[in-house]
Protein backbone atom coordinates (compact mmCIF):
# COMPACT_ATOMS: atom_id res chain seq x y z
CA UNK A 1 0.00 0.00 0.00
CA UNK A 2 1.14 3.59 -0.90
CA UNK A 3 -0.36 6.37 1.34
CA UNK A 4 0.07 9.94 -0.03
CA UNK A 5 -0.71 13.12 1.81
CA UNK A 6 -3.08 15.13 0.50
CA UNK A 7 -3.19 18.98 0.23
CA UNK A 8 -5.16 18.92 3.63
CA UNK A 9 -4.04 18.45 7.02
CA UNK A 10 -5.00 14.46 8.12
CA UNK A 11 -6.41 13.64 4.70
CA UNK A 12 -4.11 10.47 3.00
CA UNK A 13 -4.70 8.58 -0.45
CA UNK A 14 -4.65 4.83 -0.05
CA UNK A 15 -3.27 2.85 -3.51
CA UNK A 16 -3.18 -0.60 -3.12
CA UNK A 17 -0.84 -3.14 -4.44
CA UNK A 18 -3.24 -5.03 -6.99
CA UNK A 19 -1.60 -8.71 -7.71
CA UNK A 20 -3.43 -9.46 -10.90
CA UNK A 21 -3.23 -12.45 -13.09
CA UNK A 22 -5.03 -14.77 -15.45
CA UNK A 23 -7.87 -15.84 -12.51
CA UNK A 24 -8.59 -12.12 -11.53
CA UNK A 25 -7.19 -10.07 -9.02
CA UNK A 26 -6.40 -9.66 -4.87
CA UNK A 27 -5.58 -6.81 -3.16
CA UNK A 28 -5.83 -6.17 0.74
CA UNK A 29 -7.84 -2.94 1.17
CA UNK A 30 -7.25 -2.51 5.06
CA UNK A 31 -4.20 -2.88 7.24
CA UNK A 32 -5.01 -1.13 10.76
CA UNK A 33 -0.99 -1.48 11.09
CA UNK A 34 -0.03 -0.48 7.65
CA UNK A 35 -2.33 3.02 7.78
CA UNK A 36 -0.84 3.46 11.70
CA UNK A 37 2.78 2.86 10.40
CA UNK A 38 2.84 4.93 7.41
CA UNK A 39 -0.14 8.15 8.86
CA UNK A 40 0.13 7.58 12.65
CA UNK A 41 -3.48 7.66 12.74
CA UNK A 42 -5.27 4.30 14.34
CA UNK A 43 -9.07 4.77 13.98
CA UNK A 44 -11.04 2.15 15.27
CA UNK A 45 -14.05 1.64 12.68
CA UNK A 46 -17.57 1.03 14.12
CA UNK A 47 -19.34 0.97 11.00
CA UNK A 48 -19.46 -0.14 7.41
CA UNK A 49 -22.16 1.54 4.94
CA UNK A 50 -22.80 1.04 1.44
CA UNK A 51 -24.87 2.69 -1.08
CA UNK A 52 -25.58 2.24 -4.74
CA UNK A 53 -26.48 5.28 -6.83
CA UNK A 54 -26.83 6.56 -10.14
CA UNK A 55 -25.02 8.32 -12.72
CA UNK A 56 -25.17 12.21 -12.09
CA UNK A 57 -26.52 11.77 -7.94
CA UNK A 58 -24.73 13.69 -5.60
CA UNK A 59 -24.50 12.74 -1.89
CA UNK A 60 -23.21 15.36 0.48
CA UNK A 61 -21.66 17.63 1.75
CA UNK A 62 -22.03 15.46 5.10
CA UNK A 63 -21.01 15.22 8.41
CA UNK A 64 -21.64 14.39 12.07
CA UNK A 65 -20.91 17.12 14.95
CA UNK A 66 -18.88 16.90 18.19
CA UNK A 67 -18.51 13.82 20.04
CA UNK A 68 -20.28 12.03 17.30
CA UNK A 69 -17.77 13.35 14.71
CA UNK A 70 -16.48 10.61 12.38
CA UNK A 71 -13.48 9.59 10.81
CA UNK A 72 -14.09 7.63 7.31
CA UNK A 73 -12.30 5.34 4.56
CA UNK A 74 -14.01 5.34 1.70
CA UNK A 75 -13.93 3.58 -1.82
CA UNK A 76 -15.72 2.74 -4.95
CA UNK A 77 -16.91 -1.10 -5.21
CA UNK A 78 -18.02 -0.66 -8.64
CA UNK A 79 -18.18 2.42 -10.54
CA UNK A 80 -16.77 6.12 -10.34
CA UNK A 81 -17.57 8.84 -8.39
CA UNK A 82 -15.91 12.16 -7.65
CA UNK A 83 -15.54 12.00 -3.86
CA UNK A 84 -15.27 15.46 -2.60
CA UNK A 85 -14.13 16.63 1.32
CA UNK A 86 -13.76 20.37 2.94
CA UNK A 87 -11.96 20.50 5.86
CA UNK A 88 -14.75 22.16 8.45
CA UNK A 89 -12.14 22.79 11.19
CA UNK A 90 -12.30 26.31 12.59
CA UNK A 91 -8.62 26.05 14.24
CA UNK A 92 -7.42 24.39 11.16
CA UNK A 93 -5.25 26.66 8.81
CA UNK A 94 -7.19 25.02 5.41
CA UNK A 95 -10.66 25.83 6.46
CA UNK A 96 -13.00 26.07 4.28
CA UNK A 97 -10.75 24.41 1.43
CA UNK A 98 -11.88 21.76 -0.53
CA UNK A 99 -9.86 18.31 -2.05
CA UNK A 100 -11.62 16.17 -4.76
CA UNK A 101 -10.48 13.04 -6.42
CA UNK A 102 -11.72 10.38 -8.42
CA UNK A 103 -12.24 6.78 -6.93
CA UNK A 104 -13.39 3.81 -8.82
CA UNK A 105 -13.36 0.12 -9.24
CA UNK A 106 -10.43 0.28 -11.83
CA UNK A 107 -8.33 2.85 -9.67
CA UNK A 108 -9.26 0.86 -6.24
CA UNK A 109 -7.67 4.24 -5.09
CA UNK A 110 -9.74 4.91 -1.38
CA UNK A 111 -9.23 8.71 1.36
CA UNK A 112 -8.94 8.42 4.31
CA UNK A 113 -11.15 11.26 5.75
CA UNK A 114 -10.85 12.65 9.27
CA UNK A 115 -12.99 13.80 11.58
CA UNK A 116 -13.71 17.46 11.39
CA UNK A 117 -14.40 17.30 7.49
CA UNK A 118 -17.64 17.38 5.18
CA UNK A 119 -17.59 14.72 2.76
CA UNK A 120 -19.52 13.82 -0.43
CA UNK A 121 -19.58 12.63 -4.24
CA UNK A 122 -21.33 12.77 -7.41
CA UNK A 123 -21.48 9.81 -9.39
CA UNK A 124 -19.90 10.16 -12.77
CA UNK A 125 -20.73 6.37 -13.89
CA UNK A 126 -24.08 4.86 -15.09
CA UNK A 127 -23.87 2.94 -11.84
CA UNK A 128 -21.45 3.64 -8.72
CA UNK A 129 -21.27 1.09 -5.44
CA UNK A 130 -19.91 3.42 -3.05
CA UNK A 131 -18.39 1.83 0.83
CA UNK A 132 -17.02 3.61 3.59
CA UNK A 133 -16.05 2.39 7.21
CA UNK A 134 -16.65 4.78 9.94
CA UNK A 135 -14.73 4.84 13.43
CA UNK A 136 -18.18 6.47 15.15
CA UNK A 137 -21.88 5.07 15.00
CA UNK A 138 -24.24 7.27 12.99
CA UNK A 139 -26.34 9.80 15.25
CA UNK A 140 -29.09 11.09 13.75
CA UNK A 141 -29.49 14.16 16.15
CA UNK A 142 -25.68 15.27 15.22
CA UNK A 143 -25.94 14.82 11.90
CA UNK A 144 -25.18 17.90 9.53
CA UNK A 145 -24.17 18.92 5.99
CA UNK A 146 -22.96 21.50 3.80
CA UNK A 147 -24.00 23.14 0.50
CA UNK A 148 -22.46 21.23 -1.87
CA UNK A 149 -22.27 24.35 -3.66
CA UNK A 150 -21.08 27.16 -1.51
CA UNK A 151 -18.73 29.39 -3.74
CA UNK A 152 -16.60 29.67 -0.63
CA UNK A 153 -15.39 26.26 -0.84
CA UNK A 154 -14.30 26.61 -4.78
CA UNK A 155 -15.22 23.04 -5.64
CA UNK A 156 -15.10 22.14 -9.49
CA UNK A 157 -17.74 19.53 -9.75
CA UNK A 158 -16.63 17.54 -12.57
CA UNK A 159 -20.94 17.95 -13.98
CA UNK A 160 -23.37 20.49 -14.63
CA UNK A 161 -25.29 21.36 -11.83
CA UNK A 162 -28.54 20.82 -14.04
CA UNK A 163 -26.98 16.86 -14.54
CA UNK A 164 -27.41 16.12 -10.67
CA UNK A 165 -29.47 14.50 -9.28
CA UNK A 166 -30.01 15.74 -5.36
CA UNK A 167 -32.35 15.03 -2.38
CA UNK A 168 -34.50 18.33 -1.45
CA UNK A 169 -32.53 17.67 1.64
CA UNK A 170 -29.15 18.33 0.31
CA UNK A 171 -30.23 21.61 -1.42
CA UNK A 172 -31.25 22.97 2.12
CA UNK A 173 -27.75 22.78 3.47
CA UNK A 174 -26.38 25.48 5.48
CA UNK A 175 -23.38 27.70 3.97
CA UNK A 176 -19.58 27.04 5.35
CA UNK A 177 -20.28 30.78 7.03
CA UNK A 178 -23.73 29.56 8.85
CA UNK A 179 -22.55 26.26 10.17
CA UNK A 180 -23.09 24.96 13.54
CA UNK A 181 -19.47 23.07 14.33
Amino acid sequence: MKFTQAPLAGLWIIDPQILQDHRGYFYESFSLRKLKNATGVEPVFVQDNQSRSYHGVMRGLHFQRGEHAQAKLVRVISGVVQDVVVDIRPESPTFGKSFSIVLSDENKLQLYVPRGFAHGFLVLSEIAEFFYKCDNFYAPTHESGLFFDDPKCEINWMLNRRDMIISDKDLHLRHLADLEL
